[in-house]
């Protein structure tokens, strides 16, 4: 059999085109810009968020990625300076504050501007707060605007007439707000979501604007004030904000669009930083900290942070309705080893909820670890040695850095009390869900401050607290939080906070586990991405430099 053999030199032809082609392929793919260069170029910030979003209503939002969004997409009365967060005109161009503390008149700028052209007014603002006030909202923050006269009474339904509510527009430009009692951090409070701008022009054509679930947010339905405009929610993919053209500070702003990344894995999100596709992580694994300390210091950034992490502990549901058995969990907690063996990144043992740092406040002793006094208190409970007591449910929502603290909580909790725990992973969604019906017994929560105040914590434990979640209430409690809040006295305003906090604690609806530090990843092209306690960046002072 006679064998086919090639022409040589056309053979020779053929291995060299297909050797240039072979070739220019694999340039091709070594040169394919990854999210981080193109972003750099194109002034594209591609950052981690941890879970996605239920809502991009503002009204709405209770947790970090949804705050975050909404300080993308609207703007308050006053927004913050990019370092140190002291309040700084917004829409309000300037204000007054009446001699007494309580009546503060702003004038809006004429150049506030909704993304649709319509001028933001006066009347905008009265609407929105009416709208987070309406109880068929059931906006869980709405007790931040209490601060407001007579909008504790509306809310609650004492009256139905929002006149008597401490909020007038005088005219299209000029918002008069009357206080119940004097609020030092009021400014710094009206840069939460609840109090941003809604437009009910806009939500109307979807339905009812004084009721959750409301289709109005969506790409091409969302009519912000902010400086980026919504143009992409693919969830549990991705959401995309550009640059907004109507914004009245559109001048200064330099990042031409942001594309925020739903990754719940920790694990997930630091390979995908890994690999060019994300200028920042939301958090990153804490088994490799030690890692990046050690080989990549440029890139690990490890901020101060006003965050406490703490259980949950549903009082409604027994065993936990035994007070005797929340302090015996709290007590046989060893925080010192979660903070030293499994986070590493700086977080301190956390004996009360709030931080320490907050101004002019200090937190009681709180809750040591004491596994002798958990035992006796579980005898005095009438379970020695954890026999009697039916296994505890413990939900956090997915993440292996949850997880962790979960596994090591549950065996702490074993060796200890003899008490069985079994682990609950749900997505964060399911998780929010859960925690407002009260379905659960035991659930790992964290808190980050809104504002430079000790209330920002305490105010989640009031028998009315839209976040309280754990079935705990106490008419001390609360009285002790409503006399602080009209003692002019910082220093008897203080008493009576410490107070209020060492009931609590001493009741134990929350165990206390570690203070948080933001421990994450930045690519160095990323400027003015500041260091704040809050970990707010408002992102019309962010840029990127290739």
């Amino acid at each position: 059999m006679r064998l086919f053999r090639p022409n040589s030199r056309l053979s020779l032809v053929l291995r060299l085109g297909a050797g240039l082609m072979l070739g220019a392929g694999l340039a091709g793919c070594l040169k394919r810009e990854t999210n981080v260069q193109r972003g750099d170029r194109e002034q594209v910030l591609h950052r981690g968020m941890g879970a996605d979003p239920n809502d991009l209503d503002p009204h709405l939002a209770t947790n970090i990625a949804e705050v975050d969004l909404a300080s993308a997409l609207f703007e308050g009365l006053v927004t913050e300076d990019p370092k140190d967060l002291h309040p700084i005109p917004g829409v309000a161009a300037r204000w007054d504050v009446a001699p007494d503390q309580l009546t503060y008149t702003f004038h809006l700028r004429p150049e506030a501007k909704w993304s649709d052209g319509r001028a933001v007014t006066a009347q905008d603002f009265v609407d929105s707060w009416r709208r987070v006030l309406t109880p068929t909202l059931a906006a869980e923050n709405a007790g931040l605007l209490y601060v407001l006269q007579g909008a504790e009474a509306f809310h609650k339904g004492v009256t139905k007439d929002f006149a008597t509510v401490g909020v007038s527009a005088v005219d299209a430009a000029t918002l008069r707000v009357r206080l119940e009692h004097p609020t030092p951090y009021f400014l710094s409070l009206l840069t939460h979501p609840a109090w941003l701008p809604v437009p009910l022009a806009a939500i109307t054509p979807h339905g009812d604007a004084f009721t959750r679930g409301v289709a109005w947010t969506r790409p091409g339905r969302l009519v912000g004030n902010g400086a980026f405009r919504l143009t992409e929610w693919t969830p549990n993919r991705k959401i995309v904000v550009e640059k907004s053209p109507t914004y009245w500070d559109a001048a200064r702003v330099r990042l031409q669009g942001i594309h925020f990344y739903p990754i719940e894995n920790p694990d997930a999100e630091e390979r995908a930083f890994r690999s060019g596709q994300l200028h920042l992580t939301y958090v990153m694994p804490y088994g490799k900290v030690d890692s990046y300390r050690q080989n990549s210091p440029q890139l690990l950034r490890t901020d101060p942070y006003l965050n406490t992490y703490f259980f949950r502990l549903n009082v409604r549901q027994a065993p936990l309705n035994n007070e005797r058995v929340r302090r015996a969990l709290a007590l046989a907690i060893d925080r010192k080893a979660i903070v030293e063996k499994i986070l590493r990144g700086g977080q301190l043992p956390a004996t009360s909820l709030t931080p320490p740092g907050l101004p002019g406040y200090t937190p009681p002793a709180g809750v040591p670890t004491n596994p002798e006094a958990a035992r006796a208190l579980l005898v005095e409970a009438g379970f020695p040695g954890g026999r009697g007591l039916p296994p505890l449910e413990m939900m956090f929502n997915t993440s292996g850095n949850h997880r962790l603290i979960a596994e090591a909580v549950q065996e702490m909790w074993r060796r200890e009390l003899g008490v069985e725990v079994r682990l609950i992973n749900q997505e964060f969604k399911v998780v929010l869900s859960e925690r407002r019906a009260g379905r659960y017994q035991i659930l790992l929560s964290d808190w980050v401050g809104d504002y430079l105040d000790a209330t920002t914590f305490l105010d989640l434990w009031r028998s009315d607290s839209g976040n309280n979640h754990t079935g705990w209430a106490n008419p001390d409690y609360d009285a002790l939080l409503f006399t602080a809040a009209r003692t002019a006295d910082p220093v008897a305003r203080a008493a009576q906070l410490q107070k209020a906090e060492a009931l609590m604690l001493a009741a134990a609806p929350i165990i206390p586990v570690y203070y948080n530090t933001h421990v994450f990843l930045v690519q160095p092209s990323v400027k003015g991405w500041n260091s704040t306690l809050l970990d707010h960046h408002p992102y019309k002072h962010v840029w990127l430099e290739p």
